[in-house]
């Protein structure tokens, strides 16, 4: 790689599912800005990934003591954030800087430029999520020619393949993936839903494998209950080795969560199921993308969505869903493509 003496600073405070919806933009930045080191200060395990898979050219966890100096004024940044920043010609921050400190801090340091806007900001006019990052930094939306591709490097692929030798696997067996949980149990479906499309895999002669996070121990074992036969559990992954099963699978299901992003940025055949979070601006899009929703959220706010007892949005039919995972995967037999997805603005729904 060239030496490259001038930096794009991007600081990224979110989860995964947010600092995932911002790779558009990253890429956009990049794309502007081609000779130009792009650095980012995020959480640790999503900027880890993007730097394997060549999205930003280095990283430092926003967790640590980098990301506490950025808000304690311009003689306190140190270490490498100091050092990009000394050579940077623009620095973005996705959130909010109320005070104007951040921004104050990201120009006294050096950035000749620099922008803190969330992409939550009321004055943002782009409906999808991942366009309100591109508009942050004045980008229009990627039309329908355009694609983005997270393509994983070889390392995750052979983690990914480990991991699922060590399951008994036979090589060659069509692959579901199914990932329970999300950020919150008020988004989840319940097991029973799930459960049913697990059964008619296995029926199907596809082998289903569930994915248990660090916050998903619950809506697993309510799974895993509601199953005529045990699906294969895998656990405690990190994230590349799940970014490795992703790219090897013929199918994910799963719910509003980071993992349903990382499946749908890499372009893995999917239905994404939601519930109280509007899909028109959280779910992944592409052409082989199928969003499933109950009836209409009308909670105003998130504690109304906890109060909410019914939860008529993640009323999903069984039938429904099963119907939509064997068609995806009936579609999905023709020879697999690089892991990709076209970042386009709509999406089919069953």
């Amino acid at each position: 790689m060239p030496i490259v003496n001038r930096t794009i600073v991007m600081i990224h405070p979110g989860s995964l599912g947010d600092v995932l919806l911002a790779v558009p933009a990253m890429v956009r930045l990049r794309t502007g800005f081609p000779n130009h080191l792009m650095a980012l200060c995020a959480e640790d395990r999503v900027a880890s990934l993007l730097f394997e898979c060549g999205i930003v050219d280095a990283w430092v966890s926003v967790q640590g003591r980098h990301g506490a100096e950025l808000f304690a004024g311009p003689d306190m940044v140190t270490g490498q954030v100091r050092i990009w920043l000394e050579s940077c010609d623009l620095a973005i921050a996705w959130m909010e800087d109320l005070d104007g400190k951040l921004n104050e801090t990201l120009k006294a340091v050096g950035a000749r430029k620099a922008i803190v806007r969330s992409p939550f900001s009321m004055e943002i006019g782009a409906i999808h999520q991942r366009d309100r990052f591109l508009e942050t930094i004045n980008e229009t939306p990627f039309g329908d020619i355009e694609a983005i591709r997270l393509a994983v490097p070889e390392s995750f692929l052979h983690l990914g393949q480990a991991s699922l030798d060590a399951t008994g696997i036979p090589i060659g067996q069509p692959l579901a993936v199914i990932h329970p949980g999300s950020g919150s149990p008020h988004k989840c479906v319940a097991p029973e839903v799930l459960a049913a499309a697990i059964d008619a895999m296995q029926g199907a002669g596809v082998t289903p494998v569930v994915l248990e996070g660090p916050a998903d121990r619950k809506p697993v074992e309510r799974l895993l209950r509601s199953c005529r036969e045990s699906p294969i559990l895998l656990k405690g992954l990190d994230l590349h080795t799940v970014a490795g099963i992703l790219a090897q699978a013929d199918l994910y299901v799963g719910q509003d969560s980071g993992i349903t992003h990382l499946a749908g940025l890499m372009g893995v055949r999917m239905v994404a199921l939601f519930g109280p979070t509007d899909p028109v601006r959280w779910a992944p899009c592409g052409a082989n993308v199928s969003v499933i929703q109950g009836a209409p959220c009308f909670c105003r706010s998130w504690e109304e969505v906890s109060r909410c007892e019914e939860k008529p949005c993640l009323t999903i039919q069984q039938d429904g869903l099963v119907t939509c995972c064997l068609a995806h995967l009936k579609a999905g037999q023709a020879p697999k493509r690089i892991p990709s997805v076209s970042l386009v603005t709509d999406y089919p729904v069953c």
